[in-house]
């Protein structure tokens, strides 16, 4: 069970602190809820049953700084194939992004980028779909990398290159 002032990955939303836990009556009954805010948006409040649900599914512990580096360097070891299919590869890029899990969503970053750049060199652009799953990914992970790092968000990318082994 987390505690108040813990720090927690919230789905795709990013970092958020729990400010309380609280008994609220939103649908009739008195459940007991974590109340998340954004760490980069004040304005946002989450309210997750602290005991079942989906919700309660979304929220994991922001890793640790030992974590990040032990994502960034596995990072060349991650040789996951292009999709070529539309459809599954959207399937696939969602269930990563719905999913947390940090390795695969670094692999997906790298999947796209690499394509990305294979795609530049014929004077092509990434899919507007693969775009957006692209953005989706980094702002989680960045997110989260900026906070365990306590580094600002924008110097995430030439942490993880200076990093990356050789």
């Amino acid at each position: 069970m987390y505690k108040v002032n813990d720090a927690v990955m919230y789905g795709s939303y990013g970092v958020c602190t729990i400010s309380s836990i609280e008994n609220r009556d939103f649908c009739g009954e008195n459940v007991e809820y974590y109340v998340l805010h954004p760490v980069n948006d004040k304005k946002n409040t989450f309210y997750v049953p602290t005991s079942f649900g989906t919700l309660k599914d979304k929220m994991k512990s922001v890793c640790t700084k030992a974590e990040v580096d032990e994502l960034i360097n596995a990072m060349p070891e991650n040789d996951r194939m292009w999709i070529d299919d539309d459809e599954l590869r959207k399937k696939e890029f969602r269930r990563i992004i719905d999913s947390g899990d940090r390795s695969s969503i670094v692999s997906m970053i790298k999947i796209l980028y690499l394509h990305r750049q294979e795609l530049l060199q014929n004077h092509k652009r990434l899919h507007s779909t693969d775009e957006r799953f692209l953005s989706e990914a980094e702002n989680m992970l960045y997110d989260e990398f900026a906070y365990a790092l306590e580094i600002p968000k924008d110097e995430v990318i030439s942490y993880i290159k200076n990093h990356i082994p050789a």
